[in-house]
């Protein structure tokens, strides 16, 4: 029997996400729907049309989209966060929409009207290193554009991302219509805190180092994300949120602040031989204090319930 050929093609590829969606949805559900919505009809869909770009897929908050020119990609990207940034101007500041941008040029798979493989998934990742309202480009496509666009790049050196063998180089675009989004964002007034005990569990980080054990460390993160989301008195941010500070150095207040919650739950995963040990920290986001911290057993749930509750 003849095998059956794999369709493959070379795909200038953007990759978008909200930042804080699960906030901005928990607060007002149909409002941010809404606001999504129009941002897509009236800004998105027209700046990917004119650069004669495809909709992969929307999911939630997250857009994926194809272009055959990388250079179409990048300024379908930089129109998109110009736009944003004039229309999130006069919106209260825990209402705006704003995104994170990733763009690559690589070799995909087809299937049907979906894309997969690695040009997509190094997409993703570069946009989970971007800052809100800021646009990461892989090396590849900073080498296919650097001369043909009016932009500036910040070299952010080689990445190390997840389920991506080699590092990743990554450049930041220095685009000034976006940079005050990125600022009002991260230095203005903190978000207000949800009226019910409110956490961002961050990804366990991989103590030993080895690669089988990344799957681990964060299958734990999602584990605990997943049961806390199951108790309706808990606000909880998504994984896809909370992973965006993965591998990164910033301080847990600013990350409370960011994402608008009052608890931190970071953790760390260490083998050693055929053990595994696991421990947590819950943190207070307003003052930096930690609030518990143990090793994880069977009994961890219900401590952390009791102390968010308590608060």
């Amino acid at each position: 029997m003849t095998e059956k050929r794999v369709q493959r093609r070379l795909a200038a590829i953007l990759a978008a996400d909200v930042v804080g969606y699960s906030r901005l949805m928990g607060e007002d559900e149909t409002g941010t729907r809404s606001r999504f919505n129009a941002h897509l009809h009236d800004l998105i869909e027209p700046a990917i049309a004119n650069r004669q770009g495809r909709i992969v897929k929307t999911t939630g908050d997250a857009l994926l989209v194809e272009f055959a020119s990388v250079v179409d990609a990048v300024q379908c990207a930089v129109e998109i966060q110009k736009g944003m940034a004039e229309r999130n101007a006069d919106e209260p500041e825990d209402r705006r929409i704003v995104f994170r941008i990733g763009v690559n040029l690589g070799d995909v798979i087809i299937e049907g009207d979906d894309i997969h493989g690695d040009g997509v998934n190094v997409a993703a990742r570069l946009e989970g290193l971007a800052e809100p309202g800021s646009i990461v480009v892989s090396g590849m496509v900073h080498e296919a554009v650097r001369a043909k666009l009016d932009v500036g790049f910040d070299d952010l050196g080689p990445q190390t991302v997840k389920n991506i063998a080699e590092p990743v180089h990554a450049y930041a675009i220095q685009e000034e219509a976006g940079a005050p989004v990125s600022d009002r964002h991260l230095k203005g007034a903190p978000l207000p805190l949800p009226d019910k005990p409110s956490i961002a569990v961050l990804a366990f980080t991989n103590i030993g180092g080895e690669p089988e054990q990344e799957y681990f460390a964060d299958g734990i993160s999602e584990d605990i994300i997943t049961a806390l989301s199951r108790i309706r008195q808990f606000f909880v941010i998504a994984r896809n949120t909370s992973f965006t500070f993965k591998g990164k150095t910033v301080g847990v207040q600013t990350i409370a602040r960011d994402l608008g919650v009052r608890f931190v739950l970071e953790g760390s995963v260490r083998k050693a031989g055929n053990k595994v040990r696991i421990t947590a920290q819950l943190i207070d986001g307003e003052t930096g204090n930690h609030i518990w911290a143990e090793n994880m057993t069977a009994a961890w749930m219900t401590s952390l319930k009791s102390r968010t509750r308590s608060r």
